[in-house]
């Protein structure tokens, strides 16, 4: 049974998720102006399709999520469930009309990861905050269309 939190925060993506494909992609409140997507995900342990709102980083062609979880100490529960089954649907916000695609989720690993990391950390200071607070390095997922 998912506490008291935890229900607010299913509820505000819901929200999020709701609003973004009512107005193809574009959402008010704290995410206004933002670019977001839409990540399904498969549950590792339920198989059930589970949809993440995020903000996302787009660079000579290649399509990066973010996997910082605010700082938490694990990662979030998008990137287990892409971890244990990689392939993924995404809605890109700045894609009006853009019909949700298939794509395969790999993590970034050694000198591609240093390297968008180092133009997220300077496009997005509060990764570089999120990077500190954490006990693990960050990871910087590609969605690669399938």
């Amino acid at each position: 049974m998912p506490n008291d939190d935890n229900k607010k925060f299913i509820d505000f993506n819901q929200q999020v998720i709701d609003e973004f494909r009512a107005h193809h992609g574009r959402v008010g409140g704290p995410f206004e102006g933002g670019r977001l997507l839409l990540l399904t995900t498969t549950g590792r342990r339920s198989g059930n399709p589970h949809t993440t709102p995020m903000m996302f980083h787009r660079e000579e062609g290649r399509l990066f999520v973010i996997a910082s979880n605010v700082g938490a100490p694990r990662d979030p529960d998008w990137c287990l469930n892409l971890r244990a089954q990689p392939a993924v649907t995404v809605e890109v916000g700045d894609q009006e009309g853009s019909p949700p695609y298939a794509a395969t989720a790999s993590v970034l690993e050694g000198e591609d990861r240093a390297a968008v990391w180092a133009r997220i950390a300077e496009l997005y200071p509060f990764f570089v905050d999120h990077q500190t607070k954490a006990p693990r390095e960050i990871p910087v997922v590609e969605l690669t269309p399938a």
